[in-house]
């Protein structure tokens, strides 16, 4: 579980077949075999570590659901109870891929637009948060192609996004209480195969 509060930007060391290795500093202060880290939204697994790096294993279906395509990587560590709870509820599990239209300025932020596929939009709202590339924010507005999110300077300084540029991509991952609801209206249950199901398995 993470907060999309992110604590430091790392840089790719290797990436070999199913094996990633990211140059960082702060998230080694206690980072142990076996810990979570959020990177560039997706939660990995530290299967190694040394004085200036961690490596994770990256499954197959990561490739295919993520991009990886980054030399910079936004970082954040699990989040601990009793830690302040800045952002929103970030799992680490990608839904999807969008690319960057447009970043432009307004005000004192930056106005970010995102193209994405129609099943990750259906779960993305105006003033609803979204997780891109692993960084909380909230949503601006949303309709039928692609969506926007607003970015104060801080921000961008201390992500990845101060790398990003119109074509980028990001990972989406959408909010969770979307995903549930979603389901709850869609899901149709079929009687013959609960009634099945109870009966095989001794319920009735």
């Amino acid at each position: 579980m993470f907060t999309g509060i992110i604590e430091e930007v790392g840089r790719l060391k290797n990436l070999d077949g199913g094996r990633i290795e990211i140059f960082c500093s702060k998230i080694l202060e206690d980072v142990k075999i076996g810990d979570s880290i959020s990177t560039n939204g997706i939660c990995l697994t530290v299967v190694g570590f040394g004085e200036n790096f961690f490596a994770a294993d990256v499954m197959p279906e990561t490739f295919r659901r993520t991009s990886l395509a980054d030399k910079n990587f936004n970082l954040e560590r699990a989040l601990k109870l009793g830690d302040r709870f800045g952002g929103h509820i970030v799992s680490g599990h990608i839904d999807g891929v969008g690319k960057i239209l447009s970043i432009r300025a307004e005000g004192n932020a930056l106005l970010v637009d995102v193209a994405a596929e129609n099943f990750l939009l259906k779960q993305i709202a105006a003033k609803g948060s979204v997780a891109l590339d692993g960084i909380s924010l909230t949503v601006v507005d949303a309709g039928s192609e692609n969506f926007s999110v607003s970015m104060i300077p801080h921000t961008r300084a201390v992500t990845n996004f101060k790398f990003k540029r119109v074509g980028s991509l990001v990972n989406i991952e959408t909010d969770v209480l979307a995903k549930y609801v979603e389901r709850l209206m869609n899901f149709k249950a079929v009687p013959a195969l609960t009634k099945n199901f109870l009966m095989e398995n001794g319920f009735v």
